[in-house]
């Protein structure tokens, strides 16, 4: 199963209808920016889903930083865009990879086959010399019947009776970066540390210069977990967990799950138990 595909492959396929291309450029910290830069310059016919007003819902007390959206609404919006269930939809950031990620899961866990993420982003199309545009395409409305694959999605129940009980099974795994998981530094987050039992692997390492690695790379990684094993990943919003998911999936882990709410929404209640170092 393929879930990347290259610029070359892209650029020859502006002209196919059954094509729909997604921008997911966007900056934490300046959420307007991603936006901008669409307006200023983007892959010809891409419609423009930004990761706070489309690929999110409003925060509230529980539920993390980036909440999943309202399926009807993230429905709605992908029907905006022309994309029913036909269509095959490549997404793309500025190649940092976690933000097309996180559409290719929503779009996977609505019930879409064909979704894939552009290896090297908007960055690396630039970079070949392949066109851009300024020009906005229209609303095209289409009709996408849902199929929602409920095993994709870990709830917070599942994760708090796997520490709770604290269950070897399924294996939680930490996407963000290693100092933010031994809780030397939390920049956002109100207490820092990580879920107990949780081991690191850092999203990022799942990537080279924009491009996921290969499958035998991702094996790699994660080369101690048992493929049979169910592993729920997480990270601060739910957000960098999704490049994590893909590289799972990639190396063939078939029981993977994601915690959408992540560590953000774990420490929103205040008596769950953080852990601060290594885990022994």
């Amino acid at each position: 199963m393929n879930f990347v595909v290259e610029k070359q492959w892209l650029a020859e396929q502006l002209n196919n209808e059954k094509v729909k291309i997604v921008d997911c450029r966007f900056q934490l910290g300046n959420p307007d920016e991603g936006e901008k830069l669409y307006l200023k310059s983007h892959l010809p016919g891409a419609y423009y889903f930004d990761l706070e007003k489309k690929l999110s819902a409003p925060v509230s007390k529980h539920g993390g930083r980036h909440p999943l959206p309202e399926i009807d609404q993230f429905q709605m919006e992908v029907e905006k865009a022309g994309i029913d269930n036909t269509k095959i939809v490549i997404a793309y950031d500025d190649g940092e990879g976690q933000y097309a990620s996180r559409f290719w899961w929503m779009m996977t866990y609505i019930g879409h086959d064909e979704v894939y993420v552009l290896n090297e982003g908007f960055k690396g199309w630039v970079e070949a010399g392949y066109s851009t545009t300024k020009e906005v395409p229209e609303v095209e409305l289409a009709k996408f019947d849902l199929n929602i694959r409920k095993e994709m999605l870990a709830s917070y129940e599942e994760v708090k009776e796997a520490v709770d009980q604290k269950k070897k099974s399924p294996i939680l795994i930490d996407s963000r970066d290693e100092r933010r998981y031994l809780g030397e530094i939390e920049p956002i987050d109100k207490r820092p540390g990580h879920i107990p039992g949780a081991i690191n692997k850092v999203w990022s390492d799942g990537l080279e210069q924009g491009s996921f690695k290969n499958k035998e790379e991702q094996k790699k990684r994660f080369a101690e977990l048992n493929q049979e094993e169910p592993i729920i990943v997480y990270c601060g919003s739910g957000v960098t967990a999704s490049p994590n998911y893909i590289a799972l999936k990639m190396a063939g882990y078939q029981n993977v799950k994601l915690y959408a709410g992540s560590y953000s929404d774990w420490v929103s209640y205040d008596d769950n138990p953080v852990v601060k170092g290594e885990e022994s």
